[in-house]
């Protein structure tokens, strides 16, 4: 009945079309790109407003009911999963372009925006939008600051957290509240910097200020192939010890090289154990001078064949193989699962020697694709569900290769997000103190426990393990080290 009456007071001031309660239309939104994991929310909510957006908060706020926002449901750790007894606050109709100031180096978005539209508005003024995930003509500006989204050009340019100045976001408890702004770098605490990234536990951003980057004067583009990844793994090490920093350095492997070919033909050379896209922009001096030194680098370590694209359809034809990738797999496997981790560089050897040892022992395969240049791994574990036992040796292996990051000195997630998916591997970085701190946070902004429940922290801690705050003393207030809001 509390969903009954939910949705009773959300129609009040929200149209019919937006608040969806029929079950049919309810699993539309069961998961988002991570489709291993499905839940039919109870209610979702269509907000075409800001203030639309806060009243429902506020509402389910009064009711007592768990939110969680989704964009474009693109997202690969299961971070806008939704809640069974909770309403989706779906963000998809937020969608316009307020403003593009190339006077400011800024555009302010709403979140429904699509990554790729900021830099189609930007471009007529001289400005693109640096972060581009390889869903970038999908995903939602969104989705990108709550999962702190990466790309393969955030080698050089940096993550989505290096490009949002400012947020309009709806707090847990309904209200519309301004972190940052325009300027590079507001006083006070960064209670932006806390937001960015935060994956929906901290409230719900409802516009968003990025910083655009000027077009560079050039733009030049290699192809490198190889016999193996560890040549292709040495090249990359070498390009950056020089002093280089390539816009991108993105890499892919003999299996995802042959899933890339039969999704989208894209031509890679012939007998390619793995492929090295290295991409130079700015001044054109600079980027002469490097692209020489890159594509010696290249030859030194092992390139059987290197391809300089001649144009930009040339250019986009290497992306369109590493963009398509994580779908192209698709073509040679039922069911996989994409995993996201990191390394430092001069692990990428011994890393990758291990993923294909794991694969080996548990009888499922793995391509490999990744931003070689910062040493996000992107591991895809490909399995038939329709194979018993298929389904949990891949998830074993795709647990396994996250400790494997861990293990030499890496992390569990790149940019995909910890969401549900991974919540369970969170403790192989923090110990259960470090995981209550960082709760502290979380409570300070969501007292209730509603905002996005479930998710990051591998079970309830602290204000979310109840409705309502902490019982007892939190062992880093009783010093005086944190302080309990």
């Amino acid at each position: 009945m509390t969903i009954d009456r939910l949705a009773e007071r959300l129609r009040g001031f929200l149209q019919p079309e937006q608040v969806l309660t029929d079950r049919q239309q309810l699993r539309t939104y069961e998961c988002d790109g991570l489709t291993h994991y499905r839940v039919v929310p109870a209610i979702v909510v269509l907000p075409r407003t800001a203030q639309e957006c806060a009243g429902t908060v506020r509402a389910c706020v009064d009711a007592g009911v768990p939110f969680v926002a989704r964009g474009s449901g693109t997202g690969l750790s299961g971070g806008a999963l939704p809640h069974a007894d909770g309403a989706l606050i779906v963000t998809s109709q937020l969608r316009a372009i307020r403003e593009v100031a190339p006077q400011d180096e800024r555009a302010v978005v709403e979140p429904g925006v699509i990554n790729l539209q900021v830099t189609r508005a930007a471009s007529p003024h001289g400005y693109y939008y640096a972060p581009d995930p390889s869903s970038q003509q999908i995903c939602s500006i969104g989705g990108n600051v709550a999962e702190n989204s990466g790309g393969a050009h955030c080698l050089k340019y940096g993550f989505t957290t290096n490009h949002v100045t400012g947020v309009e976001i709806v707090t847990p408890d309904g209200d519309l509240v301004r972190l940052g702004g325009r300027t590079p770098d507001p006083p006070g605490y960064d209670l932006l910097g806390a937001f960015v990234g935060s994956e929906g536990t901290l409230g719900i951003a409802t516009e968003v200020t990025v910083r655009l980057v000027r077009l560079p004067e050039t733009v030049r583009t290699l192809l490198a192939a190889f016999p193996g990844t560890d040549q292709a793994g040495a090249a990359t090490s070498a390009i950056i010890a020089a002093g280089v920093v390539p816009a991108a350095v993105e890499m892919m492997d003999a299996l995802a090289i042959e899933a890339a070919e039969a999704a989208v033909h894209c031509g890679y050379p012939q007998g390619a154990g793995a492929v090295l896209i290295v991409e130079l922009d700015g001044p054109h001096a600079e980027v002469e001078a490097q692209f020489a030194a890159v594509e010696g680098f290249c030859r030194e370590h092992g390139a059987f064949e290197i391809r300089i694209a001649a144009d930009d359809a040339e250019r986009a034809l290497f992306w369109k193989g590493r963009k398509s990738a994580f779908a192209a797999v698709g073509r040679i496997s039922p069911d996989y699962i994409v995993q996201d981790g990191v390394i430092p560089r001069t692990a990428l050897p011994q890393v990758l020697t291990r993923i294909a040892e794991l694969a080996g022992e548990h009888g499922v395969r793995v391509a490999n694709v990744f931003h070689a240049g910062d040493g996000n791994l992107h591991p895809l574990v490909l399995f038939d569900e329709s194979v018993p036992g298929q389904a949990e040796r891949a998830e074993a292996v795709s647990g396994a290769i996250l400790d494997l990051c861990v293990e030499h000195g890496g992390s569990i997630t790149g940019e995909h997000g910890v969401g549900f998916d991974k919540a369970k591997h969170l403790p192989t970085m923090y110990s259960a103190a470090d995981l209550d701190t960082m709760q502290l946070v979380r409570c300070a902004f969501d007292p209730r426990g509603l905002s996005n429940p479930g998710k990051v922290f591998p079970t309830p801690r602290l204000c979310g393990e109840v409705p309502g705050r902490r019982k007892g003393t939190h062992p880093l207030h009783q010093p005086g080290v944190a302080e309990v809001f």
